[in-house]
């Protein structure tokens, strides 16, 4: 099998994770920073990596709002998929509402400082949005 890669996309940050060989377990890779809203630069700082990586799949957070709808923030990620997708890269997009929060009490229960959690939160999330599709991938669960 293949890796996969998992994204939280923010305005100033992407939050990447990678998954094993064997697609069981979701690791923080990296966090991407980028200029306010310039997605082209996190864009081809996605690309590369995923070429430095050899990965040609992407889980990529959803963010939607507490009724289910899409908002500005969940058009960029739907865009940003459809980028990838253009690239031939397999883009699964993902609902992550409360995946920042399940990260930030995992780091805090951690004991992590407030200035490290600030720095690995967007990873932390982008493990919970990968880690949350490879547990329904491996149990058949997945949403058409």
């Amino acid at each position: 099998m293949s890796r996969i890669i998992g994204l939280d996309l923010g305005s100033k940050t992407c939050g990447v994770a990678i998954s094993d060989r064997s697609q069981l377990i979701a690791r923080a890779l990296k966090t991407i920073r980028f200029e306010s809203d310039d997605y082209d630069d996190c864009f081809d700082q996605v690309l590369a990596l995923l070429d430095e990586q050899d990965v040609h799949e992407v889980v990529l957070g959803l963010p939607k709002h507490m009724n289910g709808d899409i908002g500005i923030r969940g058009e960029i990620s739907v865009q940003f998929a459809e980028e990838l997708e253009k690239e031939g890269v397999k883009a699964t997009l993902w609902d992550e509402r409360l995946t920042t929060v399940a990260a930030e009490k995992i780091l805090l229960e951690g004991d992590v400082s407030r200035r490290k959690r600030k720095k690995i939160i967007d990873q932390m999330a982008a493990v919970q949005i990968l880690q949350n599709y490879l547990d329904r991938k491996r149990n058949g669960s997945l949403p058409e």
